[in-house]
């Protein structure tokens, strides 16, 4: 992992993302090395030979920026983050969230963050100053086995299930991001198991047959799951095909989401 400290002249951006006003990315680049990760489109304004997932810039001065931007702008909801993990390792090192949410603090502006890290929790008592704040966590499989084949350097299922559980007990308002929805590899009745009791609503985005990232699917469906490869390819080259899956997959959680009570928000494309 190449790590390397930046400067970055804006850190509140407009964002152009449904139910929030800006992002904040503490960060460009990530530890996680999701094979599916959409963000990835980001490494050619960075200058960096590395693979995506192999590098992290570190914008070092993103709270002084922060602190001079947020008298400047108009209130709106903030995104922690859009295009990397705000609670990724480094952040245990540099602290670079923790900073600008205590700058956000006295502005009470409405706080969204989404992250795959149980880090998160060290902030608890910080959320709890906030009036208008959620905490999400990705997810998209109960499996350790699926996981570690789409995303290698992330924690366990197991453990971000336990986040989002400590989150609801301690009173903060929390989701699970099932995203991307990984085709006939989820089990979703059971994620909504394992969910129940543990979450306030859960986002479910299904899996966009974007070029860039689509040979890497291909190549862990072939060596893992290769009965599932025909499939998979209709999905990302019949349209038909793609749209009718879909649907289905959407009746299913809209079933799911009345058997288990668990309000469902569902952005497929």
């Amino acid at each position: 992992m190449k790590i390397k400290e930046i400067t970055c002249k804006s850190i509140l951006v407009n964002s152009h993302l449904p139910g929030c006003d800006y992002v904040i990315n503490p960060y460009t680049g990530c530890q996680h090395g999701c094979l599916y990760c959409y963000a990835s489109f980001m490494k050619k304004y960075t200058n960096h030979p590395e693979p995506w997932g192999e590098f992290t810039d570190v914008k070092i001065n993103a709270p002084d920026i922060l602190r001079k931007e947020l008298p400047r702008k108009k209130k709106g909801e903030i995104l922690f983050s859009s295009v990397t993990d705000p609670y990724l390792p480094l952040e245990n090192k540099y602290g670079l969230t923790s900073k600008c949410l205590e700058i956000l603090l006295p502005y009470q502006w409405p706080i969204s963050i989404l992250t795959k890290s149980d880090s998160v929790l060290r902030d608890i008592d910080l959320f709890k100053k906030f009036k208008d704040i959620e905490i999400g966590l990705s997810i998209n499989t109960t499996s350790e086995k699926i996981q570690k084949l789409f995303e290698p350097k992330a924690i366990s299922p197991i453990r971000r299930i336990e986040a989002l559980r400590k989150l609801k007990a301690r009173g903060i308002p929390n989701y699970a991001f099932c995203s991307p929805l990984l085709p006939y590899l989820l089990d979703i009745e059971n994620l909504y198991k394992n969910l129940k009791g543990k979450i306030n609503f859960i986002c479910f985005e299904n899996l966009n047959p974007y070029g860039r990232i689509r040979n890497n699917i291909l190549k862990i469906i072939k060596m893992n799951y290769p009965d599932l490869l025909p499939n998979y390819q209709k999905i990302f080259n019949d349209r038909a095909f793609y749209k009718n899956y879909w649907q289905g997959i959407k009746k299913q959680i809209l079933a799911l989401e009345q058997k288990y009570n668990i309000q469902t928000k569902i952005y497929f494309h």
